[in-house]
Order: structure tokens, then C-alpha cells, then sequence
């Protein structure tokens, strides 16, 4: 089989690309290890940047995002018994976020994809790339017992932190950033109208708290939980006695609580990996990059990449021009370290660290208290969380 794209990944950045990709001409194949009902099974974050909608709606892929999405143009930040609001339409200059879950989205894409005939291949397995220095690189995998060879101009590794791609650039060559986090997040799905129609951050002296939302009856809230907790240890009642002690009053006495759909917990960790091209392989989202949820730029700093790659081939298949391609690996680690320090800023400012004292906690309310005395420092926070520019 020979194709000019193949991308390693069936999630939201590798079937973003493809579909852009294949409006402008570009064949391409995708190759998922899991079943589509697996990668739709999975639960994730769903607030979009300004930019990542617009990506959306360029790939012919935004109108039920346009018709079911929640236009947030604020959130919340609870501390201290009180709720202060950023106005991120004022303080951005009228940008704001769209709210709209990433199974959707994710859904939406496969769909596209059936309709224009895409090749999306599911449960391929061992999954390799090949001569990634070369002029002709190939990728091949296997499908029961068929070895099967797809030959390309390009590997995109788009297929997470576990994925196969990142791990084919040789160690002498990749550098890696982390930061690993002794917290997690327990989260909880449930069939329940949300508590406030806008996100609401809580820092509280018994750790973070997140009150989110899929659609206005679906609702996602999340606690900090020491990395030892298991779900088991956490009955549903449990869950929301200990959301409602860190959040205030008023928020916890108008929350409506109800059997929860899924629960799971998230380990929080800071990951980069330089450089995000090696030869002809090039890496987006998780399998460069991972942030702490706070501030939800994980997704979005994917949609950054998959918006460098589809523009560098589309001026390499159509200009013949490969300056795209030749910088793309430090103009997306721009972008990305930009949204790590932003989600650091954010972790750090609302989290309860375990071995913090009171000199950490003072340095948490005088930034609070700085941030919403400021109306720059508002200005900072807003920028970054509609989404830098690309």
C-alpha cells in the first residue's frame, strides 16, 4: 500500500490531520491499535480554544460542535469561601471557549472520515516505522496473521505517550522534560444538570477541586486525591461529600448529586520531548507533549500541532516548499512550552501540595489576591486560556 501521509494514532489529532489533509488532495491512512468503540470510550477534557473550533469548522467537522456546544466567555476561581469570576471575553478581547467533550469531537471525525471514505485502520497491531532517515520511509503492522507494508512520504506519531512513535527516535537524539505531580484527579461523570452554568476552579485547604460540565445535563467534577487512592476506595457518596466540603456554600448546597456514569483517576504529569521531528517521523499531541489538565491545554496544544503540520504539507505538496516542515519542530515547541508554563502556573496556584507549609499557602492567596487586583494579570490568564495564537 503506498499513501504520501501515514499518521500512527486514531484520536482526535491524528483524524483531524487526515481530514484536512484529504480536503487539500493529500492521501492519507490512519493506523489505531484500539477498536473505534474503545477510542470513543474514552473520557476527556472538553474545552477548545477559539483556534481548535475554527480547525474544527475548516475540517467540515464543527457543525454539531456549533449547534451542542457551550460558549463559555468565563469561569471561575473559588478561594477562600468566595467566588471571583475572569471575564475572559472582556480580558481577551472577545475571544471565548467552546465546551464540548472530546468523545463527541471525536466522534464527529470518524464520521467525517466514513463519508470521504477515509482508510482508518482499527486494531492494528505492532505497529512500526521503518528508515524514518531515508527518502522512503514505511510503516508496517500487523493484521491477524498478514504483515501488512505502507509506504509514505511521512509518519506522523500521533498515537499518545505510549505510543510507538516517540520511542522510534533514538535515545541519543531525544530529550526529555518531566515533571511528575504527587496528586491525581478523581473524577466523576453523571447524568446531573452542572452546578453553575461556567467551570468553577476551587482551591481549598483539602485539596483542588474542578466543577465542569459536558452539556447541561451531563456534568464532570473532579477532586484531588493522593496518588495512593484507588476508585474502589471511593464510593459515590464519598465523592460528593468530599466535593461539596471544598466548595463554597452556597455552590454545595445548590449541587445535585446522582449515580455516576464512570469514574476514574488521572495521575497529573508535565512531559516534553525535543525535537518533535526526527527524518521523515514528526510527533503531535501526547506523544511530544502532556500537561496537567488544569487550564485544559492538552488537547488544545495538539490542535497546535496538527495546525503546523497540515499548512507545512500542504506548501510541500503544493508550492514544493518544505520551510513548514524544516521548522516545524521549533515552532510548535514554542507553542507548547508556552501552554506547559501556563498549566504549571495554574497547578501550582490551586493545588494543595503535600509537603507545602504555610509559606507556600500565603504565596497562593497573595497570587490570587494579585490576580484579580490586576486587571493585566486577568489579561495573561485570559490570552492563554482562549488560546494563544498559532
Amino acid at each position: 500500500m503506498k499513501v504520501q501521509v501515514c499518521i500512527i494514532g486514531g484520536g482526535p489529532s491524528g483524524l483531524l490531520l487526515s481530514q484536512l489533509l484529504h480536503l487539500k488532495g493529500i492521501d492519507t491512512i490512519v493506523l489505531e491499535k484500539h477498536s473505534r468503540e474503545h477510542v470513543l470510550a474514552r473520557i476527556r477534557a472538553g474545552v477548545l480554544e477559539h483556534g481548535f473550533a475554527a480547525l474544527m469548522r475548516e475540517a467540515r467537522c464543527g457543525e454539531r460542535m456549533d449547534r451542542e456546544g457551550e460558549i463559555h466567555e468565563g469561569f471561575f476561581i473559588a478561594h477562600d469561601g468566595v467566588m471571583d469570576r475572569v471575564d475572559l471575553h472582556k480580558h481577551s478581547g472577545g475571544s471565548s471557549v467552546v465546551v464540548y467533550g472530546q468523545t463527541e469531537l471525536t466522534r464527529d471525525l470518524y464520521e467525517a472520515r466514513d463519508r470521504m471514505d477515509g482508510k482508518v485502520v482499527h486494531d492494528a497491531a505492532d505497529v512500526t516505522p521503518h528508515d524514518l532517515k531515508s527518502d522512503a520511509p514505511y510503516v508496517t503492522y500487523r493484521d491477524g496473521d498478514r504483515i501488512v507494508r505502507v509506504d509514505c512520504d511521512f509518519v506522523i506519531g500521533a498515537d499518545g505517550f505510549h505510543g510507538v512513535s516517540r520511542k522510534s527516535i533514538p535515545k541519543e537524539i531525544l530529550r526529555e522534560h518531566e515533571r511528575v505531580y504527587p496528586f491525581g484527579w478523581l473524577g466523576v461523570l453523571s447524568r446531573t444538570k452542572p452546578v453553575s452554568p461556567e467551570l468553577i476552579y476551587s482551591r481549598h485547604e483539602r485539596g483542588f477541586a474542578l466543577c465542569s460540565l459536558r452539556s447541561q445535563v451531563l456534568s464532570r467534577y473532579y477532586i484531588q486525591v493522593p496518588l495512593t487512592d484507588k476508585v474502589e476506595d471511593w464510593s459515590d457518596e464519598a465523592f460528593w461529600d468530599e466535593l461539596k466540603r471544598r466548595l463554597p456554600a452556597d455552590v454545595a448546597a445548590s449541587l445535585i448529586t446522582g449515580p455516576s456514569i464512570e469514574k476514574s483517576i488521572a495521575p497529573l504529569r508535565s512531559f516534553v520531548a525535543e525535537p518533535m521531528r526526527y527524518g521523515r517521523l514528526f510527533l503531535a499531541g501526547d506523544a511530544a507533549h502532556i500537561v496537567p489538565p488544569t487550564g485544559a491545554r492538552g488537547l488544545n496544544s495538539a490542535a497546535s500541532d496538527i495546525y503546523y503540520l497540515y499548512h507545512a504539507m500542504v506548501d510541500h505538496y503544493e508550492k514544493g516548499d518544505d520551510a513548514g516542515l524544516d521548522d516545524y519542530s521549533r515552532k510548535a515547541l514554542a507553542r507548547v512550552w508556552k501552554a506547559q508554563r501556563f498549566s504549571w502556573w495554574m497547578t501550582t496556584m490551586l493545588h494543595r501540595f503535600p509537603d507545602s507549609g504555610s509559606y507556600e499557602a500565603k504565596l497562593q492567596e497573595t497570587e490570587l489576591e494579585y490576580l484579580f487586583s490586576s486587571e493585566k494579570a486577568l489579561g495573561s490568564l485570559a490570552e492563554n486560556y482562549v488560546g494563544l495564537p498559532f
